[in-house]
């Protein structure tokens, strides 16, 4: 009977249930977004910097990898002290610079990777061949490079290095092959990237002391391991930042301060109206009525059954605004991620919105929860209507 009368009190305004249902699904989407916004980040940071299994970043004294220009020097015997470590799987060096070339009649640059292929956590092939340890003749090019310059499998490309700025003339150069196509996975959009032997592009890049490195990539043997692993290699090579995937995280977080700040302020202005919207319909809803529920009571049903009747009411409110808030909340959610991932210089792997199973069943369990705790107050007003001086106002 309950839910027979809350279907029959909802159709009696169908418009005005119509224009409820479509705020609260606008307050969950809101609220949806907001939680993904809240986290997304962090997940799709984390799961791209796990993406090749590579738990520690080692990066120069003070920075974090690639936060700047400097380098770490003498990395020959630190790689050789790391790959000693019975916790070490790996141990992959990475070296950045910027690399040139003459294509046509234009002077591109490119940022030049220098990797070991056998301990790499940088790309991932998407056509051709990987590079061998061995391989010091061999180049890897990423889509944009591509695009850029018309190079393919099998081409010999001139690289340039130490390049002055007034006259461009290049200090060194070095004839390679391309290999294969990559995707860099910490890339931004575009980005112009190339990838050849670690000591090569030591060779190439612009280092008074050739034998540096700009990060060091290390894969521990087990998950358990990462933090003793990371707190041994602190203590042997002070001259060194070590950072976890889980330190990386933490301070990521803290540079996403304002993401934070502005999703709990929207999220709680989405639950605010929809508490509000859903409160003041039922409100309106139980005045209309009055008569009906002192009728009720009258002829016997108690109070607690006019309660659960509005909170009902309530309820089924919320949850189809919910059920369809998710949905325009996910389909919202896409479209603002094209657009602020479209911002220069963030990694292709980010996203801002990143949707997942636990984070949408929250959004949609908290805006249930606020949709029926705001029957609350028009219940109790539909309860504890007197009832002879309901009836009487109502056959006036």
């Amino acid at each position: 009977m309950t839910w027979a009368l809350v279907i029959r009190s909802l159709f009696r305004h169908p418009v005005r249930t119509a224009l409820v249902v479509l705020g609260i699904a606008v307050a969950a989407a809101l609220l949806l977004d907001m939680v993904m916004l809240s986290g997304g980040m962090e997940r799709s940071f984390s799961r791209m910097l796990l993406s090749r299994g590579f738990q520690i970043r080692l990066s120069p004294r003070g920075t974090l990898p690639f936060d700047t220009e400097a380098t770490i020097p003498g990395i020959t015997p630190l790689l050789g002290r790391l790959h000693q470590d019975p916790d070490i799987a790996a141990a992959g060096p990475v070296v950045a610079a910027s690399l040139h070339a003459r294509v046509r009649d234009s002077l591109v640059t490119f940022v030049g990777y220098g990797i070991d292929p056998s301990s790499q956590g940088l790309y991932e092939v998407r056509s051709g061949d990987n590079l061998s340890s061995t391989d010091t003749t061999g180049l890897l090019i990423s889509t944009p490079v591509a695009e850029r310059t018309g190079w393919t499998i099998g081409d010999s490309v001139t690289l340039l290095g130490r390049l002055d700025p007034q006259s461009a003339r290049a200090g060194i150069e070095r004839t390679l092959v391309v290999r294969g196509v990559v995707r860099w996975l910490y890339d931004a959009r575009g980005q112009r990237s190339l990838g050849a032997n670690f000591r090569v592009v030591q060779r190439l890049g612009p280092f008074p002391d050739r034998d540096v490195a700009s990060m060091v990539m290390i894969k521990v043997k087990t998950d358990l391991a990462v933090d003793r692993v990371a707190a041994r290699i602190r203590s042997q090579h002070p001259g060194v930042e070590v950072n976890s995937v889980a330190t990386l995280v933490r301070q990521f977080r803290a540079r996403l301060v304002y993401f934070h700040q502005l999703s709990l302020i929207l999220a709680t202005i989405s639950l605010v109206v929809g508490v509000l919207l859903v409160g003041t319909i039922l409100t309106i809803a139980v005045n209309e009525r009055a008569g009906e529920f002192a009728v009720l009571r009258a002829i016997g049903l108690r109070r607690a059954r006019i309660v659960g009747l509005v909170m009902a009411e309530g309820a089924v409110l919320t949850a189809v605004g919910s059920v369809l808030g998710t949905g325009l909340g996910l389909v919202t959610a896409r479209f603002l991620d094209r657009i602020l991932t479209s911002f220069p210089g963030l990694p292709a792997a980010i996203s801002f919105f990143v949707p997942a199973p636990d984070t949408t069943a929250l959004a949609a369990i908290v805006i249930l929860v606020a949709g029926v705790s705001a029957a609350a107050y028009p219940a109790y007003l539909a309860a504890r209507a007197p009832i002879a001086q309901t009836l009487r106002a109502d056959a006036e």
